[in-house]
């Protein structure tokens, strides 16, 4: 039988990643990360955890991560690159990674964003991941759609954008969170990565 912790109110709490700052991501959940740098902030997430990550990105295009120019941000010997021939394997291809419990992060590019019933699919499997991983004392997984635009996948946990800023800072903004306000951020490139310099005016 598996123990779950509540909260006062009797909400389940979940372990927590660490985004950006005291900014946190719920395991065993799928969140989207949106906007002209929505890459980077997948690495941002990739560098503060440990463990090998899934990208999965649409093999029928011609994009693809660069080790050397993403070596700033994350160790580039931590991915696992999977190309989908079709796009329904994406999202196929996900759910099976999150459900295996064998990774804690698992990252896809989509063409545009997916409706609720396959964003709960994920979730459903991200939470039997969670169980699996919890067995064997690992990091329980996250979910990661990368979406172009402002996104707008249904049903996801949290929704984040992230663009350049002038003076060669970026802007991220919470669009949207179950538990929390929209609200918005500067970073700035510090000694370890991006790190909040202040709130982002509304």
């Amino acid at each position: 039988m598996t123990t779950q912790l509540l909260d006062r109110h009797g909400a389940r709490v979940r372990p927590m990643q660490r985004l950006v700052g005291d900014l946190s991501l719920s395991r065993a959940r799928v969140h989207e990360f949106c906007g002209p740098a929505r890459r980077l902030l997948a690495l941002v997430l990739m560098a503060g955890g440990r463990g090998p990550v899934v990208w999965i990105h649409p093999g029928w295009r011609p994009e693809r991560l660069y080790p050397d120019g993403m070596r700033d941000f994350a160790e580039p010997g931590r991915l696992i690159l999977a190309r989908a021939r079709r796009p329904e394997d994406l999202l196929w291809s996900m759910e099976e990674a999150l459900r295996s419990g064998a990774v804690p992060l698992v990252v896809a590019e989509l063409p545009e964003p997916p409706p609720l019933t396959p964003v709960r699919r994920l979730h459903l499997a991200a939470e039997a991941g969670a169980e699996t991983a919890a067995g064997v004392g690992a990091d329980q997984p996250i979910g990661i759609l990368l979406t172009p635009g402002d996104g707008g996948s249904a049903g996801i946990e949290t929704r984040w954008r992230l663009a350049p800023f002038p003076e060669g800072r970026w802007r991220l903004d919470r669009l949207r969170a179950r538990m929390e306000p929209p609200a918005g951020w500067i970073l700035r490139r510090g000694d370890k990565g991006l790190e909040i310099e202040r709130r982002a005016p509304a």
